[in-house]
């Protein structure tokens, strides 16, 4: 470090003025005039949460290859390399920060050279102090806009069944109290953290009160679905990509990593990940740095990773189709989500919550939970889990009643029969019902088709 090139304010509060992301910006300068430096410094310093500056483009240079930082001011006319065509080089190797060009020279072609080379502002010198924040804030929206739209869309992409449970973990059996406790315990702590549990236990509502609780709360929760992603497409998604790394790579895009900077990122079902990619995701884990596909450098990310799987890890190791050294990684603190045939009368409570909620979405009047639908509802096995409660209740509301498996007799469990039995004998009538269609199974049943064509192989075999 030069000088006092790297300065750590103390934590900002919001300002008001310019909206609510400047107090956790991490900022560089980039100018070779002391004074302008100062003078910014004096300006942003107190309002973000993390400033440095370099008097030119190689100590820029190396200041990205040791941080993020969200906005780069730049200066155009510095001896040696330009700003401009310095940020041409940085965005060609993977640099996705916003970047601001300041320049005392306004003419045309600087401002269309900036704009191709990626700057996103473009402010004059001489300027004051307000005009610098506001171009800063704008930077800082626009930047959250496009990562929240792209966590958004990506989102709806990957949830093939559109039902995610959001609420919080409800219940009041001593085995849901206790995950609560050890959640309220963990979430505080920087500790990589592994749901495990049968599909439709409510992992992702476990990860999502993880973050909820931890100090990154106001910062993005990203959720990946590990098995959604095709195997060749997943590198991509998760490390982002310069332009023309591959065929049809017209433009550099930010992975799923970068997009949970200093937040959380949720990689569920991670026995689904293929071989190739753990290993770079070790990588990450380890060194917190993430290399774009393409990209000669290593961008550092800041953020806290939860794990979730339905498997039995420790098998899939065994077997050659998890990496040891990944699973003892993520392993470091488990939390076990149990399976609703073991949660005691919370499903009487999770019935009440749905038909209250899901009645007021879809608009319809709830159907009377009676005592012989309740007792239905203490007897069954729920393969699915949460999941697959919450799907039946909305499919009663649509009926206008409960359907009649849960009015007689058909799902009391005969004396001898294992609950694997009941599992398998219910979802092969669903698929009666269904015509053999194994993705309507899956979405009346809560439980992905993954599952279903695995339970079908094993029972054919």
């Amino acid at each position: 470090m030069q000088g006092e090139a790297a300065r750590k304010t103390p934590m900002p509060e919001r300002d008001p003025e310019f909206g609510p992301w400047l107090a956790q910006a991490s900022i560089l300068i980039v100018d070779d005039e002391p004074g302008m430096r100062n003078f910014l410094v004096r300006t942003l310093g107190p309002r973000c949460k993390r400033i440095e500056e370099a008097a030119d483009t190689d100590e820029a240079s190396r200041k990205l290859d040791a941080h993020h930082f969200d906005v780069v001011i730049l200066d155009n006319i510095m001896p040696g390399k330009n700003g401009v065509d310095w940020l041409a080089e940085q965005r060609a190797i993977g640099f996705f920060a916003e970047a601001i060009l300041i320049t005392a020279f306004a003419d045309l072609e600087t401002a269309i050279q900036a704009l191709r080379a990626g700057a996103v502002d473009f402010v004059l010198k001489p300027f004051r102090s307000n005009q610098i924040l506001n171009s800063v804030a704008r930077c800082l929206d626009r930047m959250r806009l496009q990562r929240e739209n792209f966590v958004l869309r990506y989102e709806l992409k990957a949830t093939s069944d559109h039902i995610l449970l959001r609420d919080r973990l409800i219940g009041a059996s001593r085995v849901i109290g206790e995950v609560r406790d050890t959640i309220a315990r963990v979430a505080p702590l920087p500790t990589s953290v592994l749901l495990t549990g049968e599909s439709g236990t409510g992992k992702e509502v476990a990860a999502r009160s993880l973050h909820t609780l931890s100090d990154r709360a106001s910062k993005p929760f990203v959720p990946v679905n590990c098995a959604a992603i095709p195997p060749d497409m997943i590198e991509t998604e998760l490390f982002g990509h310069i332009k023309g790394a591959f065929t049809g790579a017209g433009n550099g895009r930010e992975g799923l990593f970068t997009h949970a900077q200093g937040g959380t990122l949720f990689l569920d079902e991670i026995g689904e990940m293929p071989l190739s990619t753990q290993s770079k995701l070790l990588r990450v884990i380890e060194d917190r740095r993430v290399r774009p596909v393409g990209s000669e450098r290593e961008v550092p990310v800041d953020l806290r990773f939860v794990f979730a799987t339905n498997a039995d890890l420790q098998k899939e190791v065994e077997k050659g189709r998890f990496r040891a050294d990944l699973f003892y990684r993520i392993n470091v603190m488990q939390i076990h989500l149990p399976p609703l045939r073991d949660r005691g009368n919370d499903v009487q409570e999770l019935a009440n919550l749905f038909m209250q909620k899901l009645s007021q979405q879809l608009g319809m009047p709830p159907v009377t939970i009676d005592a012989p639908v309740r007792a239905a509802l203490a007897r069954y096995a729920w393969p699915g889990n949460v999941r697959e409660l919450r799907n039946l209740i909305e499919r009663s509301l649509i009926l206008g009643k409960f359907p009649d498996d849960f009015r007689g007799d058909r799902v009391v469990q005969p004396d001898g029969n294992t609950l694997e039995d009941v599992e398998r004998r219910h979802i092969l009538a669903v698929l009666e019902e269904t015509g053999g269609n194994r993705d309507e199974a899956a979405r009346r049943l809560g439980i992905s088709r993954k599952t279903i064509d695995r339970k079908c192989a094993v029972w054919n075999g």
